[in-house]
């Protein structure tokens, strides 16, 4: 995606749907599990982001010092890196694979697994009748997922199969046909899959009482903060101000930053600032980016403005960001 493109999705959105903008699965790691019982997979992959569709059978998600969290048939976890977790059928069972960085299986000897559980196109399991069908997509880059984004996520969040909305089951059942076909161009198919899954499934997480979405999720039905909101997310690079904001939702400068920061945790212009500064870091990773460009797009005057506070608020200058990112 060229920069240019990046930017014009951020046009008319609300902040929920400018911060689901950001996953972009690049090569991401597909699977089709089919396991007999019992079974205990150890992730220790270190991805920042996994989601696992319980198609068949049940699990538990088993994160270290922490309660085991059911995972039922027809629900789906999204689990939150680069913590290690365990997947399996009884929540005390012990692993006996461990999935390491770059996907590589082994036993908990750290000896490679034999070809035997290879089942067939992105399917791999011990039984090819086993009582357990699991769909797992990773995103094995951080920079496929905002660290924003990132940050409003619970380690694991499930939504349960009662609580599907939209689009989700011709979603899922998609998924399920085209991870075992093997076609041309087949692995954007599935990376853009993975992303719109991930996006429906968190849409309709946030809308869930018991999601604890952040403060800014909330505001946005605010009749103040809410427009408020939008402004700043439809528009970052304009030369924005209390007293610009307040002019056009209509209330005083001191009634807006008193409420703004009341229901979003942080004055207007301080969110201003993150807000352009999680752009600038998605930007940044782009092939053709550069820092002057993203400094205007995202309303910084001159790239040095821009290093500047990108330096001061995330600790590197958006140079070393990029060969970070690149990196990883």
């Amino acid at each position: 995606m060229e920069t240019v493109g990046a930017m014009e999705t951020v046009g008319a959105m609300d902040a929920l749907g400018s911060l689901l903008d950001g996953p972009r699965a690049r090569g991401a790691f597909l699977l089709r599990s089919v396991l007999s019982s019992p079974w205990s997979i150890r992730i220790e992959d270190r991805a920042p982001l996994t989601v696992v569709f319980m198609a068949r059978g049940h699990a538990w998600v088993v994160p270290d010092g922490r309660p085991a969290v059911p995972l039922p048939a027809g629900d789906i976890a999204v689990v939150r890196g680069p913590e290690a977790y365990t997947l399996g059928d009884d929540p005390a069972g012990e692993p006996r694979i461990v999935v390491r960085p770059g996907q590589v299986t082994t036993d908990p000897r750290g000896d490679p697994l034999c070809e035997a559980m290879d089942l067939g196109v992105r399917t791999w399991g011990d039984d090819p009748d086993g009582a357990a069908v699991m769909i797992s997509g990773t995103y094995q880059l951080g920079g496929e997922v905002s660290r924003r984004l990132l940050a409003a996520l619970p380690q694991i969040l499930v939504l349960p199969a009662d609580a599907w909305r939209g689009p989700l089951p011709e979603l899922l059942a998609l998924l399920q046909q085209e991870i075992v076909k093997e076609q041309p161009g087949q692995e954007v198919v599935l990376d853009r899959l993975l992303d719109l899954l991930l996006i429906t499934v968190l849409r309709a997480w946030f809308s869930r009482p018991e999601a604890g979405a952040p403060s800014w999720y909330a505001a946005q039905g605010d009749p103040v903060v809410g427009p408020a909101l939008r402004l700043l997310h439809n528009d970052p690079a304009h030369p924005w101000t209390v007293a610009a904001l307040a002019a056009r939702t209509g209330v005083s400068r001191a009634a807006l930053g008193r409420r703004f920061t009341e229901l979003v945790g942080e004055p207007p212009m301080a969110y201003l600032t993150g807000w352009r500064l999680a752009l600038a870091a998605d930007l940044l990773r782009e092939p053709d980016a550069t820092v002057a460009a993203v400094a205007r797009k995202v309303g910084y005057g001159s790239p040095f403005a821009l290093s500047a506070a990108f330096k001061r608020v995330r600790g590197v200058s958006p140079r070393q960001h990029r060969s970070g990112a690149a990196a990883r």
